[in-house]
């Protein structure tokens, strides 16, 4: 009797040492496994009132990003900023590029999806998120999985924020979707 106790508690020993080791692998995955053959389309320098807040960086596996396919912004930060403020900026941008009705019923939610996704930011700190078309997206903070949002309105919101055409910031928009290189080009003899 004794032998046959000992073993159901060492299979479940076993099973629970596999679940940790699998989270671990999860919890510890670089972005880039969700993003497989990504290539980097653009980059671009952002600057508020002559501070330098951060370096963007739009990744993906296509040639011209869409909403209809997976894509990476990497966000690099120069200077410290809080969790708060981060949030409190992005809630702002978002109202602006979307109906108040919506907003209104869902500004709370979104608040709370970023609460979990960000943290304060010193410089060097690097959040990358990744946009999942029809699923939402996934925040990496340092190249660790910081938080999955399965909520494909507040992505696409999101994102828009930068890539977005409505966005506040063109020119940024134009250097990450490698459009200002494009432009570039052409006018070249």
């Amino acid at each position: 009797m004794p032998k046959s106790s000992a073993y159901p508690q060492l299979s479940l020993a076993r099973l629970l040492a596999c679940i940790l080791s699998l989270y671990a692998s999860l919890a510890t995955a670089d972005w880039r496994t969700a993003l497989p053959n990504e290539q980097l389309i653009g980059t671009a320098e952002f600057s508020l009132y002559g501070f330098d807040l951060y370096k963007a960086r739009l990744w993906s596996s296509t040639a011209q990003p869409s909403w209809r396919s997976p894509f990476a912004l990497e966000l690099i930060y120069h200077r410290a900023i809080t969790k708060d403020a981060l949030i409190e900026a992005s809630l702002e941008q978002i109202q602006h590029i979307t109906d108040d009705d919506v907003y209104q019923h869902r500004s709370a939610v979104w608040a709370e999806h970023m609460r979990h996704s960000f943290v304060d930011v010193q410089p060097g700190t690097r959040i990358t998120g990744v946009y999942l078309p029809g699923l939402g997206c996934h925040f990496y903070v340092d190249g660790r999985l910081q938080h999955e949002v399965a909520d494909p309105q507040f992505a696409k919101l999101f994102f828009a924020i930068w890539l977005g055409p409505q966005t506040r910031y063109p020119e940024l928009r134009a250097q990450l979707m490698g459009l200002q290189a494009m432009t570039d080009q052409a006018q070249q003899p």
